[in-house]
């Protein structure tokens, strides 16, 4: 394959070139050599071309040829193409399950490197680059960002023949891509501890085969690794994957870049410019676009619609059902319209790929070609990544993926978030024209992030959650102002609410995001001549909600959320609840009466339980929340500001009703007792516990302690340390029976909390913020909390109302005098 699949956004690695060794002269009619007898005598490897490249070699010409004589390869390398820019990509083609711990798919990205060829004497050297770094070439400080980032070499090969006309150099490839080189394997450093790695196994790792296109060259090795710890069958000692490297030639003449600003979202490439006027070494972002230019410049100056002298295409793959065809299609030409704000006409275009007849040099590994790729997979997932030029930005192609069972998700939640207000949810037949319709905006969705695009987790937060319920505001504006959100369905619209949409669509941030980064700037001869028409553009839409961009990353921000619908999450998951309940109970009639069989039943009662936790996380959030508005100095208002005490509060008494209470709502007797046959207090108990862990996070206490120094109107640490108290242990103040439920949800407050008392507590990931357990107000809070339980708990075990509930208050008692008196 050649591609990589996954997701993610690009890193470039890489050194600025240096030296380029001369090659030596050679007479006319020789076959190159060095020029010294004694050097021939040293160096007898280079043969003669027939010699090496004989008549029973199978060979495959493009960007380099490639020869494969018995079991060698060989590339033979146009000395055009020596010091020429090129991008190889590192990704996983096939793995054995759980590798990575479940993390790592087929398709993954292990590494992705700016390389150059370099003849050194009578080797050819592989290069790693690096445009982290840069200076202009005109400047003196150039000479010194080179010395300072001196390209490591990946592999060094002999020089094993020239061409007959010596414009070619020819090298055997063999035990590059055979043996472990730590450049390009699948393997990490952390693998190889995990798994206990001991080296690659030469007998069973090979070349399976590799192919040459005019653009790009695509590796699929089979690596068979000894591990004393595998992923999965322990006993064979082995780990064995197959690796996809691709050897890209980036563009002779770089686009010109456009600078990202944090308040479009973007993905990006990112250098240091040592040639900057600043008083230190700039950092410049550029964000990654396909290069659009327009095929009549005056036409597009004046505003015309104009077609791009290359649109996008992408042809889907031969394998993709003929039925789900025209709604790929759809999909993909979903950017038209947002396209045609840039000022483009036609910029991107879905074509049936080309018959054997029609082209028969047409492959889906082909650089040239960008395809929607059909995967036959269990998985449920598709992804839109694509290839970009590390040095501006610029997308080379890119393949979308759908795994075939993805449609099945999206048949799930279709049926347990909007079953309840529609009913032609509630079937496990869902219509073709239906299904196609969510396939259609599932394609659209992943071809924004191929266009450059990553979520905008913010878009749905600009719609008022009352809206929802209006047919004529989701019938034009769907769910979200972006299809680039994971706002996937309307779970807050109620029975008998009429005309709803309920399936997300295009929305305004998405027309606005790609103007911002695909409308040609006239006159704009680089990316700093553009920035203040940039920064134009996006002054004219502040202030106004539907044009927020809000990152994915975000923990702390509750209007910037995955899976959320609506600018308030206690109300949109109020409704949200209202509807499950319904679900709940007649999941049963819906699934397993139609099929005569549970396990359609058990999927989906497990998946409902998902959506429970889904809406829960939502309002989590807004405790120790903070809203995140991305702005320049010369806009008005914080970047960061608290959410209020009052939206604080309202979210803690949400919790308190509705996540941390009995389940009974939820709990289907007849769905458990045909489910399965035990497990069931389990679920609910791992439900409601990584909530309140998430509720009692270091990162969230952290935020509310610093609200202290943010004035008085604040919801602080021991107003939220009193109110969870009081809420998960309201039993022992009203002489009420506690559940099983209850019961398990108070032991893990206990056991959280004696995590926070005698735990060495770090952040959990390089960007959290970094509290001082030791020195903070934290076990302050928490020893007091404790010992104010403790009290109540002596007092509510005299007069407990059954004996599972002294029971229970007499362990709790003991629980917390070893988390303060620990026994040494």
């Amino acid at each position: 394959m050649k591609k990589f699949f996954i997701l993610f956004t690009i890193v470039a690695f890489a050194l600025f070139p240096t030296n380029h060794f001369a090659q030596s002269k050679k007479k006319k009619g020789e076959t190159p050599a060095p020029t010294s007898s004694s050097e021939k005598k040293s160096e007898p490897t280079i043969k003669e071309y027939s010699k090496v490249i004989t008549k029973e070699a199978v060979s495959d010409e493009g960007l380099f040829t490639v020869h494969k004589v018995d079991k060698k390869y060989y590339f033979e390398i146009p000395n055009k193409y020596l010091n020429k820019d090129m991008l190889l990509v590192s990704r996983l083609a096939k793995l054995p399950s759980n590798l990575g711990g479940g993390y790592v798919n087929a398709g993954s990205e292990t590494n992705e490197q700016l390389v150059v060829w370099q003849r050194f004497q009578d080797k050819i050297l592989i290069k790693s680059k690096s445009y982290n770094s840069v200076a202009n070439d005109t400047l003196p400080i150039s000479i010194s960002v080179k010395s300072n980032n001196y390209e490591p070499t990946l592999f060094a090969f002999d020089i094993v023949a020239f061409s007959k006309d010596s414009a070619n150099t020819v090298i055997d490839v063999t035990k590059f891509y055979s043996t472990d080189v730590k450049a390009i394997s699948g393997i990490s450093a952390e693998m190889r501890e995990t798994y206990k790695v001991k080296g690659l196994d030469d007998s069973r790792s090979f070349i399976n085969t590799i192919k040459s296109f005019p653009m790009n060259i695509e590796v699929i090795q089979d690596m068979t690794y000894n591990a004393s710890k595998p992923s999965m069958l322990e006993d064979t000692e082995s780990i064995s994957i197959q690796m996809n490297q691709s050897m890209i030639l980036l563009p002779e003449i770089p686009m010109q870049p456009r600078l990202a600003d944090p308040r479009v979202g973007w993905f990006t490439v990112s250098q240091y410019d040592y040639g900057s006027n600043e008083l230190k070494s700039d950092l410049k972002t550029y964000i990654r676009r396909w290069r659009l230019e327009p095929k009549d410049p005056e036409a597009y100056a004046r505003g015309e619609l104009v077609e791009p002298i290359k649109p996008i295409v992408y042809y889907l793959d031969p394998a993709t059902p003929e039925k789900l065809r025209k709604y790929i299609k759809l999909g993909i030409e979903e950017w038209q319209k947002p396209f045609e704000t840039a000022g483009f006409k036609n910029a991107i275009i879905a074509k049936d790929a080309p018959t054997k007849e029609e082209d028969p040099d047409f492959s889906p590994e082909d650089i040239r070609y960008s395809v929607i790729r059909y995967v036959a997979s269990t998985t449920r997932n598709a992804v839109g990544p694509s290839v970009s030029d590390p040095r501006t930005g610029e997308i080379i192609e890119s393949d979308v993926i759908w795994y075939h069972n993805h449609l099945r998700s999206y048949r799930n939640r279709y049926l347990l978030e909007t079953g309840a207000a529609n009913p032609s949810a509630r079937t496990l037949q869902t219509s073709d024209e239906e299904m196609g319709e969510m396939m259609r905006m599932v394609i659209a969705h992943e071809v924004g992030h191929a266009l450059g695009f990553p979520h905008n987790m913010g878009a749905s937060c600009s719609y008022d959650v009352e809206s929802y319920r209006n047919g004529s505001f989701t019938q034009e504006n769907g769910i979200s102002a972006s299809i680039m959100d994971y706002a996937r369905f309307n779970y807050i619209a109620q029975p008998g609410d009429q005309n709803i949409r309920f399936v997300r669509k295009m929305g305004p941030y998405d027309h606005y995001a790609l103007n911002w980064g695909y409308r040609v700037i006239p006159n704009a001869k680089s990316a700093e001549a553009e920035k203040t028409t940039l920064d134009k553009w996006i002054l004219d839409k502040a202030g106004n909600p539907i044009y927020k961009f809000g990152k994915q990353s975000s923990t702390f921000d509750p209007s910037s959320q995955t899976e959320d619908i609506g600018n308030d999450a206690m109300k949109a998951s109020t409704y949200g609840l209202k509807n499950l309940e319904f679900v709940a109970k007649n999941l049963s009639d819906w699934t397993s009466k139609v099929t005569n069989d549970y396990s359609d039943l058990a999927e989906l009662y497990k998946e409902l339980l998902d959506v429970w936790g889904r809406y829960v996380g939502h309002v989590v959030t807004n405790v120790g929340g903070v809203y995140e508005n991305t702005k320049n100095p010369n806009q008005q208002g914080n970047v960061y500001e608290v959410v209020p005490k009052a939206k604080q509060v309202e979210a803690m008494n949400w919790l308190q009703t509705n996540a941390f209470v009995s389940p009974t709502w939820i709990v289907n007797t007849n769905t458990l007792k045909n489910t399965d046959y035990a497990g069931y207090t389990e679920m609910f108990r791992n439900i409601q516990v990584r909530h309140l862990n998430n509720l009692l996070s270091l990162g969230r206490i952290g935020r509310l302690m610093d609200n202290e120094i943010l004035g008085s109107d604040t919801y602080k640490a021991l107003d939220f340390f009193k109110d969870l108290r009081k809420g998960i242990w309201k039993e022992t103040a009203t002489v009420s029976n506690v559940t099983i439920y209850r019961r398990n949800l108070q032991r893990a407050y206990i056991d959280r909390m004696g995590y926070l008392m005698t735990e060495e507590i770090k952040p959990t990931d390089k960007s959290a913020t970094y509290y001082n357990v030791a020195q903070s107000d934290l076990r302050a809070l928490v020893r007091g909390e404790l010992n104010t339980l403790k009290k109540s708990l002596a007092i509510a075990k005299i007069t407990a109302v059954n004996t599972e509930t002294k029971y229970h208050y007499e362990d709790c008692i003991k629980r917390i005098d070893l988390i303060l008196n620990p026994i040494k």
